[in-house]
């Protein structure tokens, strides 16, 4: 089985992913006017005369053990995930896409010890070496943020890098260079259109990789520390009440698989629109 695709044609299947991502991106737009603007509980106050109560009109999700509206801390802590997920990613490709355009124009010395550095950090699993890292920075969704650029930012420059390879050889680049062009020219006018379309397509599938590891590792606790709300911190506060108060536990978890969802489509919407090949996720 090669892999999971929609059962329609491509332009149906590219009308239908597309509107997916307008609405992925519409929902991150309600959720972040209505959670500044709209929303009146403090995500962090506690009231234990109302602790662990059910929807109403004042709570429409109800209160968490600690008397917290459940909807508040639901929707900030889609900031905190989402928010942090995307500061991690874009931290990464400022650092990956330098190092891949340079590596992969000068070749090299520089290439080598570039392809010496990637080499170590994709000796090991990337969960494996992010663990490692959180434990030794200690927890905190900072450390965390750091953690996953130290990993993220190696898949970005080898990507980049092979790209640029393949295009340096091509008509049009060594004709740039022929006119007396200058390496940054080069790289910033004529390399960089090449590269972005593949840079966006992987970044918009990592993003929902990002939020699993992010709600994970905030769920075993090397991530958002209380009272933050986070979705994965949310999991874990919830998982004593999970028999008595089982939708305490179901809220994050669906925020969390349907975004992760919704951004996969999001990939998927763009790897068709710029025709980038499937071997940009690996």
């Amino acid at each position: 089985m090669k892999g999971w695709s929609l059962p329609w044609p491509k332009a149906n299947k590219r009308r239908w992913l597309g509107a997916v991502a307008w609405l992925c991106v519409l929902l991150v737009g309600i959720v972040a006017i209505y959670a500044f603007f709209v929303l009146r509980h403090d995500p962090t106050l506690t009231n234990l005369d109302h602790r662990l109560q059910g929807g109403s009109l004042q709570h429409p999700l109800g209160t968490d053990q600690l008397g917290r509206d459940v909807l508040t801390r639901l929707l900030l802590g889609g900031q905190q995930t989402i928010g942090y997920s995307l500061l991690a990613l874009t931290v990464s490709l400022v650092i990956g896409i330098p190092f891949g355009l340079i590596s992969g124009f000068r070749r090299g010395l520089v290439d080598r010890i570039f392809m010496r550095i990637a080499d170590g950090f994709l000796a090991f699993p990337d969960t494996i070496v992010a663990i490692v890292l959180s434990g030794l920075l200690g927890a905190g969704i900072g450390n965390l943020v750091l953690a996953i650029v130290i990993v993220k930012w190696v898949s970005y420059a080898r990507l980049v890098r092979s790209t640029v390879l393949a295009e340096s050889q091509k008509d049009y680049v060594l004709i740039a260079r022929t006119n007396g062009l200058s390496p940054g020219k080069i790289m910033r006018k004529h390399l960089f259109p090449h590269i972005a379309g593949h840079v966006l397509v992987l970044a918009s599938l990592d993003l929902g990789k990002v939020i699993l590891l992010i709600s994970a590792f905030s769920y075993i606790g090397l991530g958002a520390q209380p009272p933050t709300p986070e979705w994965g911190a949310m999991l874990n506060d919830a998982r004593p009440y999970f028999q008595s108060k089982p939708e305490f536990m179901i809220y994050p978890g669906l925020a969390i698989v349907v975004t992760v969802l919704l951004t996969n489509m999001l990939g998927d919407y763009l790897r068709d629109r710029f025709d980038v090949k499937k071997e940009v996720q690996s």
